[in-house]
């Protein structure tokens, strides 16, 4: 392996490390921070980066941009994890994993007050309020917050209410008592300890404990109930239903695990999202994706404890215990327990999870599609250059299908699909003229020696740089033989598509390539399919068509098929030119071929 070059003084510095936990800084010649790390032993991890050649490009050019390193040495591998954290986010070094979503969520406050205000803000101020959140759906804060104004009369107004407040008589009613969605407190028309039992109510429902929630209002209905004091119970009966709208919107996840958090991983190369859930009595009550973006080769391991720590850091209030992860992150969270599930609630869990990751780096992609669709379109090519193992991007793919019906009127369609995306004005119909029955490795072979020939010829610089044919290695075989005899082996990828949308074979290669399901590339091959498959139907429905027409006119003497088809357009029916005179047809066709038509027509009768 090879070894970087480093300075005396780099030597000097790095021989002295002590074997403890720390987080390490590294400068470039100017002095500016390139990359913060923490270490459960610093002289170990420090010296690692310089021993060795690493696989990646990037971290071979940070260790050659180091010019000096210092170091903080902490308590324990948690301490270290909280420093490295605070300190890339004030140094936000450009080698370290960068957390792409700077934005503020929504939260739900409930104030610190005799009588506190319930209400949405993106600004959590530590002044005793409670925050409840964060919401990636500003809707759905909204709605909960709005269920929260029409089971309990809360205050929206601003003032100060205190018992000085009403006693010296600032407040006035508002609208918002007369339309009976406040109790009137400025005034004093509810006391604290009343208003503080909605309250206790309303944080139970952010907590996600609707269930002892809903429970309450059962019994306090029936309680009313009892008393006779009818309208008293109605109301209770309104707020109940109210709360078991909200549950069943909500997500029902498992009904054996009562509290647990769980963090959901799509790993995109470059970019990482990572969601995370907290789960109350068998729902989820929290939820949030973040996305990072790699500028080493950070591993899944290290990216999940980052996310962790953002997430304890974010929310304040979060407090693991028992987690649910797709891979054991790195140490530093001592008295965590960790649990990689394979089957049960808890890997349902975990997939929920990682199924709201997957949807936030496909909702990325649609936007970054619509905003920047040239990096969408060059991100696309450089992945399905990558999957099918090209030395080119394959912004000109061709796909061909074969088409027939118990061997009758063979077609071949061939689509053309430009940066990812159908070029309909370069589709094209064959008909199989070579070959006998219903052979489709020999018509596969046949159709592709017509294309490429004719294009050698015509257009020799708008060849494609993959072919895709649809079947497996029999199609696959016969697609290279054409290939090989025309000259165009080495110069065109080709692949087959087997019946299963996720088998790719390439030549030579009886193992297939299985592409992830939920993989961009894998789209595009599915559409591929799609529109040779349609295109071919169409054509090989329509010539059927044409066939079934003009059956009465085949083996007529001097009526070839072009002919047949004129007569079939002018007179719409064989009926009607039998009914026709010579003469009329005659102005069509001729009137020798008129004449040999009518002969024939009245022979046949």
């Amino acid at each position: 392996m090879a070894r970087f070059e480093k300075s005396p003084e780099l030597k000097a510095k790095i021989s002295v490390l002590p074997d403890t936990p720390g987080v390490y800084t590294y400068y470039d010649k100017d002095g500016n921070v390139i990359y913060i790390g923490k270490a459960v032993n610093l002289k170990r991890r420090v010296s690692s980066y310089f021993t060795k050649q690493h696989d990646s490009l990037r971290t071979n050019l940070l260790v050659r941009a180091i010019a000096d390193l210092s170091y903080i040495v902490v308590p324990t591998e948690q301490d270290a994890l909280n420093l490295e954290n605070s300190m890339i986010k004030e140094y936000k070094p450009r080698y370290n994993v960068l957390l792409k979503d700077d934005k503020s969520y929504p939260w739900i406050a409930v104030t610190n007050e005799p009588y506190p205000r319930v209400f949405l803000t993106r600004h959590r101020v530590k002044d005793g309020s409670r925050y409840y959140g964060p919401y990636t759906n500003t809707g759905v804060a909204r709605v909960v917050l709005d269920l929260i104004r029409e089971l309990y009369p809360v205050r929206t107004c601003r003032h100060p209410i205190t018992q000085d407040f009403i006693q010296k008589g600032k407040g006035r009613l508002c609208l918002q008592y007369h339309i009976k969605k406040c109790k009137g407190c400025c005034v004093g028309k509810i006391s604290e300890a009343e208003y503080g039992g909605y309250i206790d109510k309303i944080k139970q429902i952010l907590r996600g404990e609707t269930q002892e929630l809903m429970r309450y209002l059962r019994d306090e209905m029936a309680q009313l109930a009892s008393e006779l004091r009818f309208e008293e119970a109605q109301e209770q009966k309104e707020r109940y239903k109210l709360l078991e709208n909200y549950q069943s919107k909500s997500v029902i996840v498992s009904q054996t695990i009562d509290e647990i958090d769980v963090f959901g991983l799509e790993d995109d190369d470059r970019d990482v999202y990572v969601n995370y859930m907290h789960v109350r009595h068998g729902a989820v009550v929290r939820s949030v994706t973040l996305r990072y973006k790699r500028r080493l080769e950070e591993t899944q391991a290290e990216i999940i404890s980052y996310a962790m720590q953002e997430i304890k850091e974010t929310m304040g209030d979060v407090e693991y215990d028992e987690v649910i992860v797709p891979v054991v992150p790195e140490e530093g969270w001592a008295g965590v327990s960790f649990i990689v599930p394979q089957r049960g609630d808890k890997a349902k869990l975990l997939e929920v999870s990682q199924r709201n990751a997957r949807q936030r780096k496909i909702d990325d992609l649609k936007q970054m599609e619509k905003l920047d669709p040239e990096q969408h379109t060059e991100r696309l090519m450089e992945r399905m250059k990558a999957d099918f193992r090209l030395s080119e991007q394959p912004r000109h793919i061709e796909c061909f299908d074969n088409s027939n019906i118990q061997g009758t009127n063979p077609v071949a369609s061939c689509v053309v699909f430009r940066d990812g995306k159908p070029s309909k004005k370069d589709y094209r119909n064959f008909n199989i003229k070579t070959v006998e029955g219903p052979d489709d490795f020999a018509s596969m072979k046949e159709v592709l020696t017509r294309r490429y020939t004719r294009m050698l010829a015509e257009a020799p610089d708008d060849l494609p740089q993959l072919i895709v044919v649809d079947g497996g290695k029999g199609q696959l075989s016969a697609a290279v033989e054409a290939l090989d005899e025309i000259g165009l082996r080495g110069t065109i990828a080709v692949v087959g598509i087997a019946k299963r949308l996720e088998e790719i074979y390439f030549p030579g290669d009886s193992i297939p390539l299985y592409i992830d399901k939920q993989s961009e590339t894998l789209r595009v091959v599915q559409h591929l399919r799609d529109e040779a498959h349609r295109f071919g139907i169409i054509h090989h429905r329509n010539r059927r068509s044409k066939g079934q027409v003009v059956s009465e006119l085949d083996g007529i003497k001097g009526i070839g098929e072009k002919t047949a088809t004129a007569l079939i357009r002018h007179f719409k029916s064989v009926k009607r030119i039998r009914d026709a005179a010579e003469s009329e047809i005659a102005e069509l066709i001729g009137p020798a071929k008129a004449k040999l038509l009518k002969a024939a027509l009245a022979n046949e009768k």
